[in-house]
């Protein structure tokens, strides 16, 4: 399993009424990391070819973070089965080392042609092993 990380400086624009960052921020984060972990990673023709649509999430929220705190995002892919794949999102205080946010994600991978459910390829797979 291949990680793909960034880091990610806190601003005022991710905190709540009670000054650490909205969870609703968190959810983004991950949904932000699978895109660019993708678009990272596939050719022209698999970007042309297929999108995914997220079909489950679900989010530990662990701790919290504050204005200009320095997170790590990392992902990575567990598993491709037939139509799906499982994502999981870490999101870590690089300061402390502590585990923020543990994200699982399942996605359905969609021909841009049918608009239907299409099996991940054994290319797609690899890309992400």
């Amino acid at each position: 399993m291949q990680t793909f990380e960034k880091n990610i400086t806190v601003t005022a624009d991710d905190l709540d009424q009670l000054n650490h960052v909205n969870n609703v921020r968190y959810v983004q984060w991950v949904q932000d990391i699978a895109a660019e972990h993708w678009n990272s990673k596939v050719t022209k023709h698999i970007s042309d070819s297929y999108f995914w649509v997220l079909l489950k999430h679900t989010i530990e929220y662990k701790g919290e973070a504050h204005l200009n705190d320095v997170l790590t995002v990392k992902t990575f892919v567990e598993k491709s089965e037939g139509v799906t794949s499982i994502r999981h999102v870490e999101i870590i205080n690089k300061n402390t080392n502590k585990l923020l946010t543990a994200s699982q994600t399942t996605w359905c991978l969609i021909s841009k042609e049918t608009k239907r459910p299409s099996r991940v390829t054994p290319e797609i797979i690899n890309l992400f092993n």
